[in-house]
């Protein structure tokens, strides 16, 4: 008989609120009606002897043809960008990154479709490219960046791509005939930092810097000096910041006088708290 395991870690009480860390609506069971709605829910799992554990499916879709979908969902990057721009937004970036919808189709180890939409890499390339051509189209190239990570391993154990730097260079490649306004790469060390997937010894963004013609905008793991060789060396356009910028809201204050910064307290990103770990790191003049 399988045993099926409930991760502590998804539910938390924090005195009289119910905080669920993780994801938005992921299932409590803090209370006497929980409990009592996931006791048939667990009798079924075991009669059916089997258990999945932390929801990652161990096969692909059934579904081998969503050609239905497709244009569906194009569409709705199309409206969520129109309602940016409408809501005042400079522009939009699209998320082709870290494992969701966009990166699954892009990685070779995910995406096992045997189709228009499968197998080689213009085919692994043709969704997102045409999300990004139909968002282009509507708001303008000019207003549109997408984000890429062709070195994680995001979606599960060994998910990555067999080689990530073509696939990075056909994306470039393939958007600089779009135009738009820049690509927001992740550095291969993050992904070694986060996943320990990978030996970047041979591994960098120089190539994809090289094939594509707009903004290049490198990610992970940048401090101030390594941030500015970046830019110096012209090996990006532009560095993003990320955990700094949430420990240290005058982050450009910091770098220009080259001031002690705040230390990221990682036990606070992940939670749902408005303040705690977001907005109650002080400002250098508060010091």
């Amino acid at each position: 008989r399988r045993k099926m395991f409930l991760d502590p870690a998804f539910n938390v009480l924090w005195g009289k609120k119910h905080r669920v860390l993780r994801y938005p609506n992921t299932p409590g069971i803090w209370t006497r009606e929980q409990v009592e709605a996931w006791k048939p829910i667990v009798s079924s799992v075991h009669e059916k002897g089997e258990f999945q554990p932390h929801g990652e499916a161990p096969i692909s879709s059934t579904n081998k043809r969503p050609r239905k979908e497709i244009p569906k969902l194009v569409n709705e990057f199309v409206i969520a960008a129109k309602n940016a721009m409408e809501a005042g937004f400079d522009g939009i970036e699209l998320h082709g990154a870290n494992g969701y919808l966009l990166d699954q189709f892009l990685k070779d180890k995910v995406n096992d479709e045997d189709d228009e939409y499968g197998g080689t890499i213009e085919n692994r390339c043709r969704f997102p490219l045409q999300v990004v051509k139909a968002v282009a189209d509507e708001i303008g190239a000019d207003k549109v960046g997408i984000r890429l990570s062709p070195f994680a391993d995001c979606v599960g154990d060994d998910t990555n791509n067999d080689d990530p730097q073509a696939l990075g260079i056909h994306m470039a490649e393939s958007l600089n005939q779009l135009g738009i306004l820049y690509i927001h790469l992740i550095e291969p060390r993050t992904m070694v930092t986060q996943f320990h997937k990978f030996d970047t010894k041979y591994l960098s963004l120089e190539p994809i810097r090289k094939a594509f013609k707009g903004t290049f905008i490198v990610a992970g793991g940048y401090d101030r000096s390594e941030g500015n060789l970046a830019i110096s060396s012209s090996a990006a356009d532009l560095v993003a910041y990320g955990r700094l910028f949430l420990a240290n809201p005058d982050l450009p204050t910091r770098f220009q006088l080259d001031a002690q910064l705040n230390e990221p307290d990682a036990t606070t990103f992940s939670t749902h708290d408005p303040v705690l770990g977001y907005t109650d790191y002080p400002f250098l003049q508060d010091i």
